[in-house]
């Protein structure tokens, strides 16, 4: 078992700490899961801090062995303002982990996902389906101090529902002066750059796992995509994500840093439970 950076008590009082701190922070909590601080405001992107799909494919030929330890029960997150999921996939929308953010949360807290997944999503979650906001790819709204912008993504393909809702989302995230993109899971397919481009992000958060058709998962960007991805939208940093979370579906972070390094595009490789600050 990969051990984290720091989790439970350690990684709570770091997040809490706010003292001299400046710009944003974000802390990587295993797969596609981050939490973003800015001020006193915190946005929890598609957490995944159960063992559900170890538990439920562990007599499958699909078995999802666990690689890196949870970092944070979900019960001590429920100071957040905003969780977000970017489609229906369990490792980012898990009933265990989002349940108990929703039983006591902070009164304003806030569910950003598409509108194509909101009624599965409450009722996997049980919550009233009146709560999130749902979003389709293109849509902008304002939640607090945070602009999102939906971005369709590819995961395999750029699918909607009947009414041409978006099932599968990325959210680039405008806040202060700042602008952070999470990229839930997708391909990198034609239009992709283009749409991102004119964010002018700051750090973009993009999966490493590939595209694996013989497992029978849905794809993502592998580590040199990712890597040219970041620098051709012109991303100041790059995070890479959905790895070290189950054995059959994850990938070395070796090819990304080559990438990285040989394209010149500044890079973090982060441990479960580690920091980024922005501005360094």
């Amino acid at each position: 078992m990969i051990q984290a950076f720091q989790k439970d008590d350690v990684l709570l009082a770091d997040i809490q700490n706010h003292e001299g701190r400046e710009g944003f922070r974000l802390w990587w909590l295993g797969q596609s899961g981050f939490l973003l601080q800015f001020g006193e405001e915190y946005v929890l992107f598609d957490p995944y801090l159960s063992d559900s799909l170890t538990e439920k494919y562990a007599q499958t030929d699909k078995p999802h062995v666990r690689m890196t330890e949870r970092v944070v029960a979900p019960e001590k997150l429920g100071f957040v303002d905003i969780v977000t999921s970017s489609h229906n996939h369990t490792d980012h929308l898990d009933a265990p982990t989002l349940a108990p953010i929703f039983v006591e949360p902070k009164p304003r807290t806030q569910f950003v996902l598409p509108e194509a997944n909101r009624y599965f999503a409450c009722e996997r979650v049980g919550i009233n389906a009146n709560i999130p906001t749902g979003l389709t790819g293109n849509d902008n709204v304002r939640v607090f101090d945070f602009q999102f912008h939906a971005i369709p993504t590819a995961h395999n393909a750029l699918e909607t529902d009947e009414n041409g809702h978006h099932k599968f989302l990325s959210y680039v995230v405008k806040f202060g002066d700042f602008c952070v993109y999470h990229s839930g899971d997708t391909l990198l397919y034609d239009g992709l750059i283009e749409k991102l481009k004119p964010f002018h992000i700051d750090v973009a958060l993009l999966p490493i796992n590939g595209n694996r058709p013989e497992r029978r998962v849905a794809g993502n960007m592998n580590g040199r995509e990712a890597a040219q991805c970041a620098k051709e939208i012109g991303a100041k940093w790059v995070i890479p994500h959905h790895f070290e979370m189950f054995e059959f579906n994850t990938a070395s972070p070796d090819e990304f840093v080559a990438q990285c390094e040989k394209l010149g595009q500044n890079y973090r490789v982060l441990r479960a439970g580690e920091r980024f600050d922005f501005p360094l």
